[in-house]
């Protein structure tokens, strides 16, 4: 279900389930998401809640009064029908107005519009008017759409379609065979951040369990941790396996974690490298519990794939220094580009020498076209949009070649495919076109087409 929800809807749903925990609920309701939608608020939303003097800290009194408070609260809580019925009916709104991708937009609208009469009453009582903020909403949601219908919409349509691919590759296979089987065995129907963690704990001896026991976790000290938390209630009638948002998210990262690496598939590496970033979840409140050193743990998982040094990772590494020489905590494709220039082995890098370019002569073009800033060294690097999307061609282009890991090649074809890229404009720059280089890497390697 939330493969289809933005990240800021997601925050939202997570929210909702961290307050019905805080209010001491028996179950997440309709009216937590109401609430959650308030503390979450941005822009148009959060002005419509400002017009009738609605704050968290106002909602929340009167959340309060129309939700149930239990003595014996489980660690999960559960969904309750009336909010699973909400999110079916906000998945709903988002198909018939045409939108691939469910906005937190879309469940404000259904938040406001649903027969719900708590939330009726609750509205009421700020004297909101939820016609005027329902087409507000609508027009809102619609500009959305349009937005959507950009060209470029069709790669975040492809993104999306991708993450079924996290399921590939025997060890993964494995590991989430095993976790589904432990949701069953609990009575759950979510897999969530916990099964996957414990099921790389039961995986066959190798590097990376040897590396987390090392680190003080072993599949006996995270089952018991793991026991002492309340199992979850059943809530899905169908039984259907989903992910908790926390996991969804976190497969996400992982997938993302492994692309930077290099790597095609993901690996049980690349999901406990995503747990210890994310800092979210049961599996990373059992490991902090614990008393793990997260960046020991994680610069020893580090450790053996940085051995292996895949193309793309150096390149990754050296396109962040790139952007550190020059002051910069943001890396676009032009930095990718510069990265395969330090590289210096690739095939990639020997179609560019071929042709002339050199890595001094894109720096001058690079910092003519960026400049250079004094953001600070200790800031983490972020990646442009344009550079994920680079980033997620060259993973494509290597998965359909059926290579286990991503190569420069693939990395400097993604470039070309995108046109109106910084790095296309250095390169335009120096006198070189995207044929030059599609011919070049033809010529050296017969399998690109």
């Amino acid at each position: 279900m939330f493969e289809r929800f933005t990240e800021k809807a997601i925050n939202a749903v997570s929210e909702s389930q961290r307050l019905a925990k805080e209010l001491k609920s028996p179950e997440v309701f309709p009216e937590h998401l109401l609430l959650a939608l308030v503390r979450e608020a941005k822009g148009v939303s959060l002005k419509l809640f400002r017009m009738y003097s609605i704050n968290s800290e106002t909602m929340e009194k009167e959340v309060e009064k129309y939700t149930l408070k239990t003595s014996k609260q489980n660690e999960n809580i559960p969904f309750s029908h009336s909010y699973k019925d909400l999110l079916k009916h906000t998945l709903d709104l988002a198909s018939k107005s045409g939108n691939t991708n469910i906005l937190f937009e879309h469940l404000f609208l259904t938040v406001i519009t649903e027969k719900n009469s708590n939330i009726q009453s609750i509205l009421e009582h700020f004297k909101f008017d939820i016609y005027n903020a329902r087409e507000i909403l609508t027009k809102l949601v619609q500009k959305k759409i349009k937005r959507l219908e950009h060209p470029e919409a069709e790669e975040d349509d492809e993104k999306n379609n991708n993450f079924e691919s996290i399921y590939e590759g025997k060890e993964l296979t494995d590991v989430f065979a095993r976790a589904v089987s432990k949701v069953s065995a609990a009575g759950y129907e979510i897999v969530g951040t916990e099964q996957i963690m414990a099921s790389i704990l039961e995986s066959a001896p190798s590097n990376l369990l040897n590396t987390i026991n090392s680190n003080g976790i072993n599949v006996q000290n995270f089952e018991e941790k793991l026991a002492s938390i309340k199992s979850r209630q059943s809530e899905y009638e169908d039984k259907r396996i989903i992910f908790t948002p926390n996991a969804f998210i976190m497969m996400n990262q992982a997938l993302q974690t492994a692309k930077e690496l290099g790597s095609s598939v993901i690996m049980p590496e690349h999901i406990v490298l995503s747990i210890l970033k994310n800092k979210k979840g049961l599996a990373y409140e059992i490991i902090k519990s614990l008393g793990v050193n997260e960046e020991k743990l994680t610069e020893e998982i580090l450790k053996p794939i940085e051995k292996q040094m895949p193309e793309t990772l150096l390149i990754m590494k050296l396109a962040k220094e790139e952007a550190r020489r020059i002051g910069r905590n943001i890396v676009g494709t032009e930095m990718f580009l510069l990265g395969i220039l330090a590289e210096g082995t690739s095939i990639a890098y020997n179609v560019l020498s071929d042709l002339e370019i050199t890595l001094k002569d894109a720096r001058i073009v690079v910092e003519n076209l960026v400049g250079y800033g004094n953001e600070y060294f200790d800031k983490e690097i972020v990646f442009t949009k344009r550079a994920k999307r680079v980033l997620e061609k060259a993973w494509l282009s290597a998965k359909k070649a059926d290579k286990e890991k991503i190569e420069a090649a693939d990395l400097l074809l993604a470039i070309i495919n995108e046109p109106d890229s910084l790095a296309m404009k250095v390169l335009d720059t120096l006198g070189v076109d995207a044929v030059e280089i599609k011919h070049g890497i033809l010529r050296i390697n017969g399998q690109y087409k």
